[in-house]
Formats: C-alpha cells, structure tokens, sequence
C-alpha cells in the first residue's frame, strides 16, 4: 500500500513538471527571449574571452612581423651609412688632392724664375734642438744635397741628404741653421739663425752698428753662402733687443712659413 502511495505521488510530480514546461513553451517569444538571455549570459563571457585571445595573439603576430622588417630595415641603413661613409672618405680624399694641386699651382707661379720640383712633407721632427722635415722626392726625381727648398709664404731650408725616393731637409729655424740675409729697408746684410726655444722664429745677429732696424722690416736672403738663391723671403722683424754693446745687438725674426702646418713645398733645381 505503501509502495503505490509513492508511486502515486512521483506520478503527480511528473504530471506538473509536464504541465510547467507546456506552459512555458506556449508562450512563445517571452520564453525565447528568456532562454536566449540564459544561453547569451552563459554564452558571451567565452566569446569575448576567445574573442580577446585571437586579438591578443594577432597583435604577437604583428609585434614579431615588425621586428623583423625594423632588422631588415636596420641593416639597410647601416649598408646605405657605409656607403655614404666611403663616398665622404673618397671627397675628403679629392679636395685634399685639389687643394695640394692649387698649392703646387700657387707656388709653382709664384716662383716662376726658377725651375722646380713639387713634393710634400711626409715626417716632421720639429723638437728643440733638431728640426728637420722628409719630403717625398728623391733623387729619382732629380732632387740633390744642398738644393733650396720653399713654401708658399717663403724660405723652408735646404736638402741635407737623399734617397731614392725621399729627402731629408734641414728648416731655417734648425739651431744648427745659418742664413745670410738682408732687410728691406737699408739692404744690410745680418745672419739669421735659429734657436732652442722658438719654432717660428729666428735670431738676427751681426747687424751693422749704423742699421737702423726696425720692427716690420722684411728679411729675405742675400744670396751669399752659397746656398740660397738671393731673394727668398724669410720672414718679418718681430723684436729688436738693443744692448749695452751696440755690435751685441739682437733681432727677433718671425719666420714667414708656419712649420706646424707645412705641408707643401718646390725643391729649386736651378740655383
């Protein structure tokens, strides 16, 4: 009795859950949009999370797609700066060769009279007792010991010794140098020699007891001693140093070329 009683009741149950979802699937469009609340509530929150991951890993993609085109274009730039680079190197490279051209030019008009040879200066040792500069001719160009050497602006030196291919030259403001000059202005003839201490300066000594030198004057060779040609500029007196002996007396001559930056020179041939 008691298992019908039960069988009866779970009947009951039955019949009303059937009733309820008759109901429910009779009202149509209320109970969609219900269920489709339900489905779009359980629903929506995966899409936006697949929908997210996608864009997410689009974007890796994109960041990684990139770098490799900025690497590509990064060693683009590096080959075009090489380039570039060379091309400056190759006009810095002419300009120098136009401008020692246009210093052979100047000089080779400014001293017309006498047949030359061009070179520059390849070593310097300009220290305080030595001060000599290696040119690079030789006596495969012609170039012998005791030759005269110029620049632009004036008197260098002479050749003291030659190779083949190089010469060896001793400058004016040497300590071991001695130049016989004479001024502008009374054409008296001095000795310029040079000093320990100056790299642009000489000394003029012997200077007759009745010259009256003055600062400004222009010193150039006198053409005595056999080895200068007669009229080289030299350089300008920069200081005159009177002393208790008047045969003592001193000038300071600055020297026309500037050693330091020395560059291009004429060995003359013809003196």
């Amino acid at each position: 009795m008691y298992k019908n009683k039960k069988a009866g009741i779970i009947g009951i149950i039955i019949t009303i859950i059937i009733l309820i979802f008759i109901v429910i699937f009779s009202n149509g469009e209320a109970n969609s949009s219900f269920f489709e609340n339900i489905a779009s509530n359980l629903v929506m929150p995966i899409q936006n999370g697949l929908t997210y991951l996608k864009n997410k890993l689009s974007g890796n993609n994109t960041f990684f797609t990139d770098i490799n085109n900025l690497k590509e274009e990064n060693k683009e730039l590096s080959k075009k700066n090489s380039e570039l680079e060379q091309s400056l190197r190759e006009l810095e490279n002419i300009k120098t060769q136009n401008e020692t051209l246009k210093e052979y030019l100047n000089l080779t008009e400014k001293y017309g009279e006498y047949k030359t040879i061009p070179g520059y200066v390849i070593n310097k040792d300009i220290s305080n007792y030595s001060k000599t500069i290696v040119i690079n001719i030789g006596t495969n160009d012609g170039v012998q010991e005791q030759m005269t050497v110029i620049g632009d602006q004036g008197l260098v030196g002479h050749v003291i010794s030659v190779t083949d291919t190089t010469a060896k030259v001793q400058t004016i403001i040497d300590t071991a140098s001695s130049v016989s000059c004479s001024m502008s202005t009374t054409k008296d003839s001095i000795v310029c020699k040079g000093t320990l201490d100056e790299k642009s300066s000489l000394k003029a000594m012997y200077i007759p007891t009745d010259s009256n030198i003055i600062q400004g004057d222009s010193i150039e060779t006198s053409g005595l001693g056999g080895i200068y040609p007669k009229g080289i500029h030299i350089g300008t007196v920069k200081k005159v140093t009177n002393t208790q002996n008047l045969t003592d007396r001193y000038a300071i001559v600055e020297t026309a070329i500037d050693f330091d930056k020395l560059g291009t020179v004429l060995v003359i041939t013809n003196q």
